[in-house]
């Protein structure tokens, strides 16, 4: 069972079915989908500064 669990959460199912269970408007969903591809640059440029030869 944790073995499963950990999968599914690996995979992101658990988080998508929390984002689907009311609906998002689309421009909402933009504004999410931004944010998280802001949010994940700046966290690979926070990890490159930390040691550049990654």
């Amino acid at each position: 069972m944790k073995i499963l669990k950990r999968k599914l959460i690996k995979e992101g199912l658990f988080k998508e079915l929390k984002m689907r269970r009311y609906f998002e408007k689309p421009c909402e969903r933009r504004k999410r989908k931004q944010k998280e591809s802001l949010k994940k640059a700046r966290k690979e440029a926070s990890r490159l500064r930390k040691n550049p030869f990654m």
